[in-house]
């Protein structure tokens, strides 16, 4: 909530002053831009991007709160509708001052209030492209960087499992191979004896 000014208030006492703020607030609210004077515009400014920041929310409670401000319905309405999404992507500044010079009768300095609802500049929308941009790349590379560590885990297994299998047939060969000169030696104590048996 803004700070209070010091002062005089704008009317002839606080209750006439939100009135007249509230007064404004529909207004521009309705209008989209206000001719007024400076001190009426520099108290609205913070007045009517409060009510526009309850806008954006959208919720219940939110529209309660400017209803308790602004009693038309059409024109919180038109605010919750409208003009929250027209600068939904703005972060605040949702409001513009124009000094246009002095009032011919009494000579109080003018301005025009305005509601800024042009999208954001170009050069804000160039460098959001290009962060968008950027982090689509760098998910692109994480995505690669995580596809070859997938595929390279089955070859990692794959060769764990011939690696595994490999000592497995060398140690049957080498059981085998014991076997295979043993049998020769069967074989050969065989032949001894079968020729002592010829001789007798």
């Amino acid at each position: 909530m803004p700070t209070p000014t010091k002062g005089p208030r704008l009317g002839g006492g606080p209750a006439h002053e939100r009135l007249m703020l509230a007064n404004l607030a529909a207004a521009l609210f309705e209008h989209k831009r206000i001719t007024t004077t400076v001190t009426k515009a520099k108290r609205l400014k913070p007045y009517a991007e409060r009510l526009v920041t309850f806008a954006k929310r959208g919720d219940l409670a939110s529209r309660r709160r400017v209803l308790g401000l602004i009693s038309n319905k059409g024109i919180v309405h038109e605010l919750f509708t409208d003009i929250a999404t027209a600068v939904e992507n703005r972060d605040g500044g949702y409001t513009r001052i124009t000094k246009i010079g002095n009032r011919k009768g009494d000579n109080a300095p003018m301005a025009v209030i305005e509601l800024v609802l042009e999208p954001v500049s170009a050069k804000q929308a160039v460098v959001a492209e290009a962060t968008t941009a950027a982090k689509r790349d760098a998910d692109k590379k994480e995505a690669a960087a995580a596809a070859p560590v997938a595929e390279e885990a089955p070859e990692a297994e794959v060769a764990e499992t011939e690696a595994a299998e490999a000592p497995a047939e060398t140690e049957a060969a080498t059981e085998e191979a014991p076997a295979a000169e043993e049998a020769p030696a069967e074989e050969a104590a065989e032949a001894p004896a079968a020729k002592e048996k010829d001789a007798k």
